[in-house]
């Protein structure tokens, strides 16, 4: 992309980034809480900002372009005829777009702030548009393809030995196809690891706004909703930073999707695929416990492990589960078998539903945890399977806490399973199942940080016997009350325990210098220090504010969460945006440290204690060392960018890499 004339290496402009770009977003996998039933009034929560969820009105999303509404898959077909992606196109194909993005403007802006930015996204054939919506569940895709046989295909027994494993950096492709049109019902074949999604280099330009999908439409009531999660990785909620509209995943808003579909009288089995974190430490500890609360309040019937659970503590974990929690999983225990069940089978609506887990070998290698027994998962498979036939179920579902290479490889050995849940992929997750060639399995991916869930009607229909609908959990679907008093008793919870009982331990910044706050910088740089803290271009002050929006948020539930370390570190001077860490002179409190508080100059320049005390004449330095000083602090605007996405990540700020998006923000900020 050509650069605009505010970028210009002529210009060669310096960026005193009293806040660079908006206001500093929440890094947040912000979680819920180990305490249950708390009243609102109770952790400060406003009654007026809890949904009721069960009230929810159910909208009609349809064709923005058309105005009316339109099937995404014809009977029988993966074909999609979604605005702006050719049919027969592979279900799941990326956008390039964030997951969860829905507007064409930087995030949390006024339409009217984007509109440059608007003009620039709806270039283009391919673009689409965002139909306004009303909160709810809305109609549906139409009836897909057979499953496959049920458990009466006893004849599935185990495949013959380990097909050889394909080396790491090789995707598989012998047992697939990418073409549309082969295999039972016409369903896509698909086998690829999808690659790593770097925040930091998206292409610009390259994404396609994504019409919301419509959801359940034309579904009759089924016999059975399987709701399929899982890789939340301690996104208890998406980061506020990110606008209501582009905020997707979070319990609150899973609880809901759930509610509505049990206000349907439809018999709902939730089944989670594991992984609820992804660090190790006090706060991911307390993370699990708060997931767990939530997963039970929402009546999940099945819950896997994924690696990332497995490096806890095994007393923690141990400590954490209770005797009626449905753990599952064929070739891991934790202490003691007894504790986790090698597979479950699950009884509603008539229907039986068979459910075991696996570890893969790439995850088994992601963890080491003395307490931990693992096993091969096509050995424990196999061990299992002779006692797990015996209910003969209706559904065998298979949680595949593996790569999607490796989750093919057992679909293929294990055909009696007609649904494998992987958990393999980066980002959104394919749109639609996608059959494994020479099987009747199909896999279903739930993505990353639980942005989305899928849901099964399972009927009893020889022609059409399952549906399925991948669910984004968008802005549709308000915030579920009980959901929103955990998260604001988790968030107490930081609190009473301070930074110190998390274990979050100052470090060395990298430099030896220490950070002396944006007030040190005034004296010699009035205008650009007037320009953080009171904004321009007819834009308010962000950064200047960026404390102030973790005590009071502005645009979602009024929970605190400047307790938050996660939160913290992109709304302070002197932390780690990415680490969550503090530095050792940066942001204490707001007691100890208010002239830290806020993105303040050191933020982006780094810190300044060096450069002030050259200035001030503390420091006696010769013209060589005092300019190689004003250098250090410098921060060319064209090396910014890159810079900004450590806070202005896709999580936080999802169109902040789209063409254009950053010289709007910038405006808002130049000096």
């Amino acid at each position: 992309m050509a650069k605009a004339n505010v970028r210009s290496t002529a210009q060669c402009l310096t960026v005193f980034v009293a806040g660079l770009l908006m206001a500093g977003c929440e890094k947040q996998d912000t979680m819920s809480t180990a305490h249950q039933g708390l009243p609102a009034a109770d952790v400060g929560l406003p009654a007026d900002r809890v949904a009721d969820a069960a009230t929810t009105a159910e909208p009609t999303v349809g064709d923005a372009r058309q105005g009316r509404s339109q099937p995404a898959v014809e009977m029988g077909q993966f074909t999609e005829s979604v605005p702006g992606h050719p049919a027969g196109h592979p279900a799941g194909h990326p956008t390039g777009h964030p997951a969860g993005d829905s507007a064409g403007h930087p995030a949390g802006d006024s339409a009217a702030d984007s509109a440059g930015v608007a003009a620039a996204d709806s270039a283009g054939d391919a673009a689409m548009v965002v139909q306004p919506v009303e909160t709810g569940i809305g109609p549906a895709i139409p009836p897909v393809t057979d499953l496959g046989g049920s458990a009466s295909a006893d004849a599935a027994e185990p495949a013959g030995d380990r097909a050889p494993a394909a080396p790491p950096e090789v995707p598989r492709t012998d047992f697939v196809s990418n073409e549309a049109g082969k295999g039972d019902g016409g369903a896509a074949l698909i086998s690829r690891e999808t690659p790593e999604r770097d925040v930091a280099k998206k292409d610009k330009g390259s994404a396609a706004k994504v019409v919301r999908e419509p959801l359940f439409e034309n579904w009759p009531d089924p016999q059975v909703a399987l709701v399929l999660t899982g890789s939340q990785y301690g996104y208890l909620e998406p980061c506020g930073c990110a606008g209501l509209d582009n905020m997707t995943g979070g319990l609150a808003r899973r609880a809901t999707l759930l509610d509505q579909l049990r206000a349907r009288k439809w018999p709902v089995v939730p089944i989670d695929a594991g992984n609820q974190v992804r660090r190790f430490g006090r706060q991911p500890e307390i993370m699990f416990q708060v997931t767990l609360d939530g997963l039970r309040t929402m009546g999940y019937r099945a819950i896997a492990f994924g690696p990332d659970d497995l490096r806890l503590p095994a007393d923690e974990l141990v400590g954490i589960m209770q005797a009626d929690d449905p753990f599952v999983c064929a070739n891991a225990v934790v202490l003691d078998p007894s504790f986790t069940s090698p597979f479950l089978i699950i009884e509603a609506g008539g229907r039986k539903i068979g459910v075991t887990a696996v570890l893969g070998p790439r995850n088994q290698k992601r963890f080491n945890n003395d307490d931990v027994i693992l096993r091969d998962a096509e050995a424990a498979l196999k061990d299992i399977w002779p006692k797990m036939k015996e209910p003969a179920c209706d559904l065998y579902v298979l949680l595949a806490q593996a790569s999607i290479d490796e989750s093919i490889v057992l679909a293929r050995k294990f055909p009696q399973f007609s649904i494998v849940v992987t958990t393999g992929g980066e980002g959104e997750p394919a749109r639609m199942p996608d059959q494994v060639e020479g099987t009747k399995s199909h896999l279903i991916q739930v993505g990353t940080k639980g942005m989305y869930a899928g849901v099964i009607g399972l009927y009893d229909d020889p022609q059409t016997p399952w549906r399925y609908q991948r669910v984004p959990l968008d802005s549709r679907f308000s915030d579920s009350a009980e959901m929103l008093r955990l998260l604001a008793a988790y968030q107490q919870q930081l609190a009473d325990i301070g930074l110190v009982g998390l274990g979050v331990r100052p470090q060395d910044h990298p430099s030896g210098l220490t950070f002396v706050g944006s007030k040190a910088c005034e004296e010699c740089h009035k205008e650009e220090y007037r320009i953080w803290k009171e904004g321009q271009n007819g834009h308010a002050p962000g950064h200047a504010k960026a404390f102030a929006t973790l005590k009071k948020p502005p645009k979602r539930s009024s929970i605190p969460r400047q307790h938050d370390p996660e939160c913290i570190s992109c709304h302070v001077v002197g932390w780690n945006p990415q680490k969550y860490f503090p530095y050792k002179s940066g942001f204490v409190s707001e007691e100890k440290t208010p002239h830290l508080k806020d993105v303040g100059c050191e933020s982006c320049h780094g810190p300044g204690s060096a450069h002030v005390a050259a200035e001030n004449g503390d420091e006696k330095v010769d013209e060589a060392e005092l300019g190689r000083r004003r250098v250090e602090v410098r921060l060319l605007l064209d090396d910014a960018e890159p810079f900004c996405v450590t806070c202005h990540d896709l999580d936080n700020s999802p169109h902040f890499v789209d063409e254009g998006v950053f010289e709007e923000y910038w405006k808002r900020i130049a000096h």
